[in-house]
């Protein structure tokens, strides 16, 4: 089923909710279906570069649209968090980041359209000791080492999948929440509290000088003293 009703759309996706009874709904993906956004809807009504649905499918249809580096031709593609978005054509280029109200994007550039952050939420021993990252939007990378943790997060080259820097879940380090009320807020981590069998790990961190305590599944690493790339 690729459409849903107008009115169960999250807000972020910005359409209106009275103009038709049906919309695009993300396919199943990498990406939990309420928070990611269909490609379609992106080229409709957050960036603006389709007037209907028709001409978005006709763009996507035709290549003109990438995601985290490789062509996507399907318009219910679902994006999601920190996913890049490059439409060569028209040298644009698009980060998908946490916000208030879900997610949004925000206009990146060509020297950062090869990069993403990706956080850590499982690790595989494989045969022969080998380790594999599962990380949050669904991809997994073979590692040779165990410095790993889950909660860490990795700057990431396109599409190699490529590891340019490792970004531990540490005290001192930056992070921003990516669900909650204080979506799309950085902050500094002050403590780990450990979790329990019923309770899950929490980040206390720093927003304007307040504490505030996060579940871990909702804290991303994005750098130490600044974000390792665009994400505001």
């Amino acid at each position: 089923m690729t459409h849903m009703k107008r009115l169960l759309a999250p807000p972020f996706w910005r359409i209106p909710k009275k103009e038709k009874e049906w919309v695009v709904t993300p396919r199943p993906g990498p990406h939990p279906k309420l928070f990611s956004i269909p490609l379609a809807i992106i080229l409709t009504h957050i960036l603006n570069i389709a007037e209907t649905t028709a001409e978005a499918k006709k763009i996507i249809r035709k290549g003109e649209v990438f995601v985290d580096g490789k062509r996507r031709k399907d318009y219910a593609y679902p994006v999601g968090l920190f996913d890049m978005i490059s439409i060569p054509v028209l040298k644009k280029y698009y980060r998908v980041v946490p916000g208030e109200k879900g997610l949004k994007l925000i206009e990146s550039n060509e020297k950062e359209n090869n990069l993403k952050i990706c956080r850590i939420d499982n690790k595989s021993i494989l045969k022969k000791g080998r380790i594999q990252l599962n990380l949050h939007d669904g991809k997994n990378i073979l590692v040779e080492n165990n410095n790993y943790k889950t909660g860490d997060s990795l700057l990431l080259e396109l599409p190699s999948l490529k590891i340019v820097e490792h970004l531990p879940l540490e005290k001192g380090n930056l992070g921003i929440i990516s669900r909650g009320k204080a979506a799309g807020k950085l902050c500094k981590i002050k403590e780990l509290l450990k979790g329990t069998i019923r309770e899950p790990q929490k980040v206390v961190c720093e927003i304007n000088k307040e504490d505030r305590i996060v579940s871990k599944e909702n804290f991303i690493v994005v750098g130490r003293e600044k974000p390792v790339i665009k994400i505001s």
